[in-house]
């Protein structure tokens, strides 16, 4: 399984013993520094840059995004609300599948409302009419999928065959982009810049004719671009270059790129027994505080974690077989009552939480490593597995 690199950067003077376990632990520090890159590139390159709310939406830190990035990208109502409410600059929502009902507040509340096929859009039209007619203001783009794929991973490539992301790029009419203000496309997970080239040259001849009417191109998320070895001066020639070419203002739409290695997982051994070989039972669990783990999968990178001494397994106390995180040589050997942590757990671990089988989430707590500062941002206990449930 693939193990994915970490940085553990202040990480690795933080005492775990400072926060109860699990908990997610944030470094605001680590936060500022990634949205200084991101808006170094915007500022270099003239595009707008929107944090994606579907990977980080630690809206505890929204007048810091706020403060630095153009917006947020939001995935449906409630996303679009948190942007709205905390966040501020500009909302870009794009959904899969509009529900009638929740389109009018999601219009209110979004500057750019993007349509993931032509026929969706032609439903909704009268509807958008008469919205527009009601004075509320937004722009409407359709999403495509470049029938280019570039992911690393099947089921997290929205343009592997048959995906259900964006519109056919091949399908492409004049009519379609009737009333169109923008293209939208996303088709690359934590990539560097290659990727993204090699899909813009597949779909350039097939958007060129279509370049003096449309108003935006948005590149969508997947770009790495916070990794210490992302081509970073390539992605801002690229975006000069684009707007350039089409005329077009362009967007991209950063998610982990925003919270990369900012976040760490703290857990606690339990219990130690021997199957085959030795077993660690933690309070962390892969179902319901890292799911891409078994969904990816993949293997975390584990703060500190030795090279040579035993290898013990470790999974979550849940009654889910496979709720195994993976093979580890924790610092100085397992123990009961060992604290440890996994890196990079701030983008995605947090939003995909769930409290299956009863298990109790993280609590989430804000470290600035600049000013050693700790807060408590939240705690969950019983009312909330509780009253989701009804």
């Amino acid at each position: 399984m693939e193990t994915r690199a970490g940085d553990p950067g202040a990480f690795a003077r933080f005492d775990l013993a400072r926060v109860p376990s699990p908990a997610f632990v944030v470094d605001a520090a680590k936060v500022r520094a990634n949205l200084s890159v991101l808006r170094g590139i915007g500022d270099a390159s003239g595009a707008r840059v929107l944090a994606a709310l579907k990977a980080f939406s630690m809206w505890s830190l929204g007048p810091t995004v706020a403060g630095v990035l153009d917006g947020v990208c939001a995935s449906g109502l409630f996303e679009a609300r948190l942007g709205r409410e905390e966040y501020g600059g500009e909302v870009a929502t794009y959904c899969a599948g509009y529900k009638a009902e929740d389109l009018p507040e999601i219009a209110r509340l979004s500057d750019h409302l993007i349509f993931n096929s032509p026929g969706q859009l032609q439903r909704f039209r009268p509807l958008l009419d008469e919205l527009r007619g009601a004075g509320e203001r937004f722009d409407v783009g359709l999403r495509i999928n470049p029938m280019h794929s570039e992911g690393e991973v099947a089921k997290y490539d929205p343009a592997a065959p048959c995906s259900r992301l964006g519109f056919p790029v091949t399908q492409l009419l004049p009519e379609h982009l009737e009333g169109v203000d923008g293209i939208h496309m996303h088709s690359l997970c934590e990539q560097d810049f290659p990727p993204l080239a090699r899909t813009w040259a597949a779909v350039e001849p097939v958007l060129r004719p279509f370049f003096g009417q449309l108003k935006w191109i948005n590149f969508g998320g997947g770009h790495h671009v916070t990794r210490a070895d992302y081509q970073t001066d390539d992605l801002i020639a690229f975006l000069k270059m684009i707007r350039v070419a089409t005329g077009c203002e362009v967007m991209i739409e950063p998610g982990e790129a925003v919270a990369l290695d900012a976040g760490i997982l703290v857990g606690e051994i339990l219990d130690l027994f021997d199957n085959g070989m030795p077993i660690g039972i933690t309070d962390i669990s892969a179902t319901c505080h890292m799911p891409d783990v078994i969904e990816a999968p993949y293997r975390p990178a584990m703060l500190g974690e030795e090279s040579g001494g035993a290898t013990v397994r470790l999974g979550g106390p849940s009654c889910l077989a496979g709720d195994v995180i993976g093979d580890y040589r924790l610092p100085g050997g397992a123990r009961i009552g060992q604290r440890f942590a996994f890196l990079d757990q701030a983008h995605y671990s947090m939003v995909k939480t769930n409290s299956f089988n009863g298990v109790p989430l993280p609590s989430i707590w804000l470290w600035d490593s600049e000013t050693d500062e700790l807060t408590l941002i939240r705690e969950f206990g019983y009312e909330d597995f509780k009253t989701r449930l009804g």
